[in-house]
């Protein structure tokens, strides 16, 4: 599978854009991912705070990840308007009943193929060769166009869990 995504994140957003990363728990269906496009694009079009326009992007990657992103250059995301991007994506949930708020569950690329691991088998899958180092991994913890870019997908040796399977495994990653 091809992992590139960096092109197609929009060139004209600033670099602290914000940026929200939904998990799917399951691949999408084509039928399915149509819908969701469809359903962004609509939204990040009439998306407002306060009444401005929200210079907004969204996308579906890998038919797994929804990727929303504001540009706050022009006009600020408020409480409001972020309510608004979580009530499209938990409509998407409903609509397909795929979860997309299960931050327990894990995503890595593995013999070229997206698979999810849930947080509690993180030591096992460590112990047992499923993850090492060099195992990318999909950091849905970014904030911003600048992380999403730079470290999105990374090696697990480079994240945030190599410190937690340190402290898993009693050595380093």
């Amino acid at each position: 599978m091809n992992w590139a995504y960096r092109h197609l994140l929009p060139s004209d957003f600033a670099p602290e854009s914000r940026v929200w990363v939904y998990q799917a728990g399951r691949l999408f269906t084509i039928a399915e991912a149509l819908r969701i496009e469809e359903a962004l694009k609509g939204f990040t079009d009439a998306w407002q705070s306060h009444g401005a326009p929200v210079k907004g992007f969204a996308t579906l990657f890998f038919g797994r990840f929804i990727v929303i992103m504001a540009d706050e250059r022009m006009s600020g995301v408020s409480g409001c308007s972020t309510d608004a991007s979580v009530r499209v994506v938990k409509g998407i949930e409903a609509e397909t009943g795929v979860p997309l708020f299960d931050r327990r569950m894990l995503a890595f690329v593995r013999n070229d193929k997206l698979e999810l691991l849930p947080m509690g088998q993180l030591a096992y899958a460590w112990q047992n060769g499923f993850i090492d180092a060099g195992t990318l991994f999909f950091d849905n913890t970014v904030g911003t166009k600048k992380d999403l870019e730079e470290r999105w997908m990374v090696p697990v040796g480079s994240s945030w869990l190599a410190g937690r399977l340190g402290s898993i495994t009693g050595s380093p990653a």
